[in-house]
């Protein structure tokens, strides 16, 4: 019985193979490394840039040379374009939560509770993130466009060569228009989503009106309020810090713009589900949920 031997030209297939998968696992290695250096940079140039923001934002406003007008102009462009979107989304967010809260209550012959349950779920979840996903969505975009014109004809270099910090002249603005809407928007989807839950509620499931705010009452404290509003400006802070770093980094024209609008539109959004989820498992902790 003989042995089996390779050939030279086998081994040297075998060896070419090896090298290749070797290369092949250096390659993926390498490149897992320069992602995780480049995301662990990326994270810490948002931190300064947030870390710059506020610091502006207390110098200025001690200091008395906050630009007030532009503050108030941003405000009013931010609002317009998500005040009539916020009303919209927050209608068919109380309704559906009413019609699913309502469903399962009549089931369970607890429709005195139908109030309770669908506003808790409006205003601890529904409005803080609708909220955040008009934020993200439509003042994102019109942060990260703005800046990253700016940045592709060089204005935002030219700035600095003057001697103006960009920051503390286009991104401070923004940024304190951003935490004023926060809270409106949010109290607005409040306001609209539990009138929707009641209109169903009171009209589709039998439940008298007086029930649903009494339930509604009974379970929702201030702090639920609070911690809604508390989302929204979190979110706000969220969404301006990654909408600026990607305007202020475009780069390669209006390809460049454009990639840095949708990129600061869905690292928005994932951020604030990752937020959302966060401040909920803390409220849960340390606020549960109780008769008020």
């Amino acid at each position: 019985m003989s042995a089996t031997t390779l050939e030279p030209d086998d081994l040297r297939i075998s060896q070419n193979r090896i090298q290749i998968l070797f290369n092949g696992i250096r390659r993926f290695l390498t490149g897992l490394r320069d992602r995780v250096m480049s995301s662990l940079d990326t994270i810490g140039r948002s931190a300064s840039l947030a870390g710059e923001m506020v610091r502006f934002t207390i110098t200025d406003t001690v200091s008395l040379r906050l630009a007030g007008s532009e503050v108030i102009d941003q405000i009013w462009k931010l609002f317009k374009v998500t005040a009539l979107p916020a009303l919209l989304m927050a209608v068919p967010i109380g309704a559906e939560v009413s019609v699913q809260v309502g469903g399962v209550m009549d089931q369970v012959g607890a429709n005195s509770l139908a109030g309770a349950a669908s506003g808790l779920g409006v205003v601890n979840q529904g409005a803080p993130m609708a909220a955040g996903l008009l934020l993200s969505g439509a003042a994102a975009s019109a942060i990260a466009s703005d800046l990253g014109s700016r940045s592709i004809r060089e204005e935002i270099d030219a700035m600095r060569v003057m001697g103006v910090n960009p920051i503390q002249r286009l991104i401070v603005p923004r940024f304190l228009a951003m935490l004023a809407i926060a809270p409106a928007l949010c109290v607005m989807i409040i306001a609209s989503g539990v009138g929707a839950g009641l209109a169903i509620s009171a009209n589709i499931n039998d439940v008298v009106p007086a029930s649903f705010w009494q339930s509604f009452g009974a379970f929702a404290t201030p702090v639920d309020l609070a911690f809604s509003v508390f989302k929204a400006v979190l979110f706000a802070f969220i969404v301006v810090v990654i909408a600026s770093l990607r305007g202020l980094e475009a780069k390669g024209g209006p390809k460049g713009v454009a990639n840095a609008v949708n990129a600061s539109v869905v690292l928005s959004v994932f951020c604030i589900f990752m937020t959302n989820l966060a401040v909920s498992q803390v409220q849960t902790m340390f606020f549960p949920a109780r008769l008020a």
